[in-house]
C-alpha cells in the first residue's frame, strides 16, 4: 500500500517517512523519443483497470489551439491494438482540478529560480475560477508534503506558499509517484499534476518511466513548468556537448508527453503567463471518453486518433485491465 501523505501545518523540512515503493512503467502514446517497453518483472503496483475505462483527450491545430466541436464520430480509439466502441463521450468545457507540486529543495534557492516558481503558481491560481475550480498545493524535497488541501478559493495557495522555503535534496519523481497514488481518487475528470521545478533530481528511486507508470494509469496528466537560471542553463549545455555523459532513461518532457500532459519553460514572467493559459485552456477543454475495460489483465497501451490528420491529439499512455482498483476514474 502507499504511503498516506503527511500534512505539516508548519510544512517542516524534516523528512516524513520511508520513500516510496515504485512502479515501473512501459511505453506511450505521442512522444517523439519512443518510450521504454514494461517490463516483464515488477509491473506497476497501483492498478487502475475496471470495467469503464475514462481517457482525458487534448486535440490541438498546428498553431497550437484547442479544437473543440468534434464528436463522437471523429474520434477512433484503440486499446492494445483494437479498435474499440466508446460507451461515452463528453465535449463540454467543465471545471479542472490542480494539484501543484513545488520543489522545495535547496537547488531552488538560487535566483531568480525560487521568485519565478512563486510567480507561475500565483498566475496559476489566477486562471481559475473561485468557487467553481479546484487547486491544492504540494512541496516536496525528498519527501511530499502537504500544504494546502484542495479548495475551490485559489487565493489560499497563494498564501500558502509564503508558508514553504527552499532546502534540502530533490526527489523529484518519486514526488510525482506519490502524488498520483494519493490524488486517485479525486474525483473530477479534467484533474492534473502540475510540477514546478528547475528539473534537478538527485535523490528519487524512480525513473521518469516509472512516474508515468503511475499518473497516466489513472488518467492524470502531468503539467511541468521549468524555472533555471543562467548556472543550470551553462551545465545543461555541458551536459548536451559531453558525449561521454550518461544520461537517465527517459527525461522530464517524456514524463509529461507519457502521462497526456506536456512541459514549458516559466523562466520569464511571459514563459510563465504563457504555460498557464495553455495548461487551463487544455484541461477545460478536454475530451473525455470511456469505454468497456479490455481483456486480457495487465498493461494496455492507448492510441487515441482524429479523423482529420492535420490535428495533434495528446492522452494518456495505457491502463491497466484487472479488477476494479481505487485509482480509477
Amino acid at each position: 500500500m502507499a504511503r498516506e501523505l503527511k500534512r505539516s501545518p508548519a510544512v517542516t523540512r524534516r523528512a516524513l517517512g520511508v520513500p516510496v515503493i515504485l512502479a515501473m512503467f512501459a511505453g506511450l502514446a505521442y512522444a517523439r523519443t519512443a518510450p521504454p517497453q514494461q517490463p516483464a518483472a515488477s509491473p506497476p503496483t497501483f492498478k487502475a483497470g475496471v470495467d469503464l475505462v475514462t481517457v482525458s483527450v487534448v486535440v490541438k491545430n498546428r498553431d497550437g489551439r484547442p479544437v473543440t466541436g468534434l464528436t463522437r464520430q471523429d474520434f477512433e480509439l484503440v486499446d492494445a491494438g483494437r479498435v474499440r466502441s466508446l460507451a461515452d463521450f463528453r465535449s463540454e468545457p467543465a471545471p479542472v482540478s490542480l494539484a501543484v507540486l513545488l520543489d522545495t529543495s535547496g537547488s531552488m534557492q538560487i535566483e531568480p529560480k525560487w521568485a519565478n516558481a512563486r510567480e507561475a503558481i500565483t498566475r496559476l491560481a489566477a486562471e481559475l475560477e473561485a468557487g467553481r475550480d479546484q487547486i491544492a498545493l504540494l512541496t516536496f524535497d525528498d519527501e511530499l508534503h502537504e500544504v494546502q488541501p484542495y479548495t475551490t478559493t485559489p487565493s489560499d495557495v497563494v498564501g500558502g506558499l509564503h508558508k514553504v522555503h527552499p532546502w534540502g535534496s530533490t526527489a523529484l519523481y518519486d514526488a510525482v509517484v506519490q502524488a498520483g497514488r494519493t490524488l486517485a481518487t479525486q474525483g473530477a475528470s479534467r484533474r492534473a499534476v502540475v510540477v514546478v521545478t528547475d528539473g534537478l533530481d538527485n535523490r528519487s528511486r524512480s525513473t521518469a518511466a516509472g512516474a508515468s507508470a503511475v499518473v497516466s494509469s489513472v488518467d492524470m496528466p502531468v503539467y511541468t513548468i521549468v524555472v533555471t537560471s543562467a548556472h543550470d542553463r551553462a551545465e545543461e549545455e555541458a551536459v548536451a556537448g559531453d558525449r561521454s555523459a550518461t544520461r537517465p532513461a527517459g527525461t522530464l518532457e517524456n514524463l509529461s508527453q507519457w502521462t497526456g500532459g506536456a512541459l514549458f519553460q516559466g523562466s520569464t514572467r511571459a514563459e510563465s503567463d504563457a504555460a498557464v493559459r495553455q495548461i487551463v485552456s487544455e484541461l477545460r477543454y478536454q475530451y473525455v471518453l470511456s469505454f468497456e475495460s479490455g481483456t486480457p489483465a495487465g498493461w494496455h497501451p492507448l492510441t487515441v486518433r482524429v479523423r482529420e490528420a492535420k490535428y495533434v491529439v495528446r492522452t494518456r499512455s495505457g491502463y491497466v485491465a484487472g479488477p476494479k482498483a481505487s485509482g480509477q476514474s
